[in-house]
């Protein structure tokens, strides 16, 4: 039977220098873009969320109590850890270490009969353990090992399961979870992470030291709820969607559906998260003359699918959502594909 590790993630208020680091949790961090390569994800916790949504609470809360309940009646060995750092988060991570390599990488076991759920109070919480896993096991580029696949650079990262602690982001306002169609039940997760199989999926990395599960949306409102104009260069693969020189309304960058829509636009058309691609759109308004000589301004979104995208702010800070997590960005931010890098437990 199975090792199990439940791991939640701890509040910034339980200890200095909590999960994520940077005095944020989540993922999170403060610092906005500027934080170097391996760094804490850039952003804070998006805003409008009750402090039980940004972070998990203290004590383990009911889901996490009954999903143990139902991984022991089953036999296995289950262990419930709460994660208030990145080193603490690397200590749960290490047990997934495989044999040691000739070349001295530090490479999953892909035979290990431990498993890892996570428990999420938001996207941002399940980013924080996915990049922690990136940053163990992504060889430097001066040490890429023949072994590794051509379109890549990180093996097979370990499969996780996921335990929703939020029921109602199973409805209108989606995670990822619901997205993927993964099980929101404790038992219902508690039989896919010892019955099921792992369901590969895509992972996007960005040369800000972090990584995207579900998407990226740039751009930001007034008070009023009326979108602000800014200007970018957005290039996907060979593509360029906006050379910088017209307005934007927003961008959105996708590797799963979260930010499809932006109110009633549709952005992006079919982004999946299995098919090696990231789909891009951006919205661009456009003023048009009617046949009697009328202006009007109509959006035009225009989309493009690649292995990569890049978005270079040509003023000021542009606002951001990636995976929930707010941020800004005031340089140049690249995003690539790992197909099929990362995996969860699926029934």
């Amino acid at each position: 039977m199975y090792d199990v590790v439940l791991l939640t993630l701890g509040s910034e208020r339980d200890a200095p220098g909590a999960c994520g680091s940077g005095g944020a949790c989540c993922g999170g961090a403060t610092g906005a873009d500027t934080a170097p390569t391996g760094q804490t994800d850039a952003g804070q916790p998006s805003s409008g969320q009750t402090e039980a949504e940004k972070c998990a609470t203290e004590r383990p809360r009911v889901p996490v109590l009954a999903c143990a309940d139902a991984l022991n009646a089953r036999g296995a060995r289950v262990e419930t850890v709460t994660a208030r750092s990145d080193a603490e988060i690397d200590a749960v991570l290490a047990r997934f270490d495989g044999p040691a390599r000739p070349d001295g990488l530090t490479w999953p076991d892909p035979d290990s009969k431990t498993r890892l759920v996570v428990a999420t109070a938001s996207d941002g919480q399940l980013r924080a353990v996915l990049r922690r896993l990136v940053k163990r096991y992504a060889p430097a580029p001066s040490r890429r090992p023949a072994d590794l696949p051509g379109n890549r650079t990180l093996p097979d990262l370990p499969p996780v399961a996921v335990l929703p602690l939020d029921p109602a982001r199973g409805g209108t306002h989606r995670d990822l979870a619901a997205q993927l169609g993964l099980p929101r039940d404790p038992a219902a997760v508690a039989a896919a992470v010892l019955d099921g199989t792992p369901r590969r999926l895509d992972l996007l990395r960005n040369d800000g030291g972090s990584v995207t599960l579900d998407g990226a949306l740039l751009g930001a409102a007034d008070d009023a709820g009326r979108p602000l104009h800014w200007r970018a260069r957005v290039e996907v693969d060979d593509t360029i969607l906006t050379d910088g020189t017209e307005p934007l309304l927003a961008c959105a960058v996708g590797n799963a559906g979260g930010y499809a829509t932006l109110d009633d636009v549709t952005l992006l058309t079919a982004p999946d998260p299995a098919d090696g691609r990231v789909e891009v759109a951006v919205a661009v308004p456009v003023v048009v003359r009617s046949a009697w000589g009328r202006k009007r301004v109509r959006l035009e979104v225009r989309r493009a699918r690649g292995r990569a995208v890049s978005v270079l702010p040509r003023e000021g800070k542009v606002p951001y959502l990636d995976d929930g997590v707010e941020g800004e960005l005031t340089r140049k931010r690249s995003w690539w594909i790992e197909p099929g890098a990362w995996a969860v437990w699926s029934s």
